[in-house]
This record gives structure tokens, C-alpha cells and sequence, in this order.
């Protein structure tokens, strides 16, 4: 069980891995509206069919909510819809990086990103998914993107023995580069 002293420890240690992770440091990446964003957010995630500990095909869907900074001092909100065909997910692992996230940005905006890979990490307990792709329409078009979910230390849930594991709450940053 995590102390108060472990949880910042494991949290840290989180930060290091995120920033070795990152392509560029977070100013840099919401420099103009050509293109550049950076949002952070919250995402709840569902599985279908849910996930046990025997491994088998899972379609991964994820409402996503966004705070977003489109230009230097402009945040606006957003929303996303993630979508993944997992070829083996289980409670224990989950392989894969391709999905597609469509945001819908409050001013209007729009951008479909296409993931096609991913690196996945765990520091003391702590889920790291970073997934990259490329944004194929609207705002940042043709610029890479990366992902990253995080999902906190918790244990194994016990529907994972008997109905299966229906979803989970993560958060979540996503980056459009310049």
C-alpha cells in the first residue's frame, strides 16, 4: 500500500518517465495557429467485450474531455472520441498502438488523428501509454501528434475474475506539434 511520501514518489518518478517520452517541452509545442496544440484532459474509456485476464480481441472506446491552448494565452475547451481495435487485451496487458481520435474543439475547430504506434511504461504501478500519429484533417493537419494516457496505481479490479473489467478513467494529454 502507497503512503502519502510513496504516491508523490511514484508521481514523480511518473514526470521524469513523461518527460523522456516527450518530443518537445510543452511551450515549445503552442507556439501558433497553424497548427500546434497542447490539451490536457480526462478520458473514460470502455471495452468491448470487457476485459478479463484471458487475453482476446477488444474494441477500446474513450470519451474524452479537453482543456486546450491553441495559441499562446488561448484555452478552449474540447471533446474527443478515441476508437481502438485491440488484436489481445486483457486486464493484465493490452497490445496495440493504432487507434483514431476525433477533437471537436469549442471555437468550432475539428482534427482527426491517426495513431500508429505506442510505448507503454509502468513506474511503480503507474500506466504510461504514449501513442504517436499524425493528424490526417483539420486544425494541424499533416503535423504529428502524440498521446499520453495515464492511468494511477490501483489493484487488479475483482471484475476481472468474474464479469470482466467494463472500463476505466485516465488522464490524458495530447499534443499536435508545430
Amino acid at each position: 500500500m502507497l503512503g502519502r511520501r510513496g504516491i508523490a514518489v511514484t508521481l514523480g518518478s511518473l514526470m521524469l518517465v513523461g518527460s523522456a517520452l516527450a518530443w518537445a517541452p510543452a511551450g515549445q509545442a503552442m507556439t501558433s495557429e497553424g497548427g500546434s496544440v497542447g490539451c490536457a484532459g480526462r478520458s473514460e474509456g470502455r471495452y468491448d467485450p470487457p476485459l478479463t485476464l484471458l487475453p482476446r480481441p477488444t474494441h477500446v472506446h474513450a470519451d474524452v474531455t479537453y482543456a486546450c491552448t491553441v495559441t499562446p494565452g488561448r484555452t478552449v475547451s474540447a471533446t474527443a472520441s478515441f476508437d481502438s481495435d485491440v488484436p489481445e487485451a486483457s486486464c493484465v496487458a493490452v497490445s496495440g498502438g493504432r487507434g483514431t481520435e476525433t477533437v471537436r474543439y469549442a471555437d468550432g475547430g475539428r482534427s482527426l488523428i491517426v495513431y500508429d504506434s505506442a510505448t507503454t511504461v509502468r513506474v511503480a504501478g503507474v500506466l504510461v501509454v504514449v501513442q504517436r500519429g499524425r493528424v490526417t484533417e483539420g486544425r494541424g493537419q499533416g503535423h504529428p501528434a502524440q498521446r499520453t494516457v495515464t492511468g494511477l496505481p490501483g489493484e487488479l479490479p475483482t471484475e476481472c475474475l468474474t464479469s470482466g473489467l467494463r472500463g476505466v478513467s485516465n488522464a490524458v494529454e495530447l499534443e499536435i506539434q508545430p
